[in-house]
C-alpha cells in the first residue's frame, strides 16, 4: 500500500501520544509512510488562539507531501484536519473524539464531503458530547464506531487500531 497519513495530536498532548504514536505504526507495517506534526507551540497560545496556526501547519505539511494524504486526527487534532481538508487535497480522514465547535471560534467543525471519512468516538466523552458528533456522522454519512469511552479513548486503543488498519484497507481498495 502506498500513501501518506499526517497524524495530528490533540491539545494538551503531542506527537509522541499514545494514540497518534500506535496509529503511525499501524500505516507504516501497511507500507505508508507517516508524519506527526507537533502543535504544542501553537497549543500554548490557548486553545481558540491554537486553531488558526494548526490549520496552516497542517496546511503546509499537506501541500509538502507527494501526494493527497490521509488526515488523522485527535480531538484538536480532528478539527484542524477537517478544517484543512476544505483547503488542500487529501485522500481521507480518520477522526477520534471530535469537537464540532471550540469555545471562543467562530467556525464550527467542517470537512471536505468528497473523501472516504470514519469517526471513532467515545459515548462518554464529556469534553466533546458524543451527541454533537454523531449528529455530524449522521448529517454526512461517516461511519462511526463508537466506544463505552471517554475523551481520551485510552480503554480502546486496540480496537482504534483494528478499524484504522480496516479503514486504510477500504482506501486503498
Amino acid at each position: 500500500m502506498r500513501g501518506h497519513v499526517i497524524l495530528s495530536h490533540g491539545s494538551g498532548s503531542g506527537p509522541e501520544a499514545t494514540k497518534v504514536s500506535v496509529l503511525a505504526e499501524a500505516a507504516e507495517a501497511l507500507g505508508l509512510t507517516t508524519e506527526r506534526p507537533d502543535y504544542r507551540d501553537c497549543d500554548a497560545q490557548g486553545e481558540a488562539a491554537s486553531v488558526a496556526p494548526r490549520v496552516e501547519r497542517l496546511l503546509a505539511r499537506m501541500r509538502a507531501a507527494p501526494a493527497p494524504p490521509i488526515l488523522v486526527g485527535s480531538s484538536m487534532g480532528a478539527f484542524v484536519s477537517g478544517l484543512a481538508s476544505l483547503r488542500a487535497p487529501s485522500r481521507a480522514l480518520f477522526l477520534m473524539a471530535l469537537p464540532t465547535r471550540i469555545p471562543g471560534v467562530d467556525a464550527s467543525f467542517d470537512m471536505a464531503r468528497d473523501v472516504p471519512a470514519m469517526l471513532v468516538h467515545g459515548f462518554a466523552d464529556t469534553l466533546c458530547p458524543a451527541d454533537a458528533a454523531m449528529g455530524l456522522a449522521e448529517q454526512v454519512g461517516m461511519p462511526v464506531l463508537l466506544v463505552a469511552d471517554g475523551h481520551r479513548l485510552a480503554d480502546h486503543v486496540a480496537a482504534i487500531e483494528n478499524q484504522f488498519r480496516l479503514f486504510l484497507e477500504s482506501v486503498a481498495a
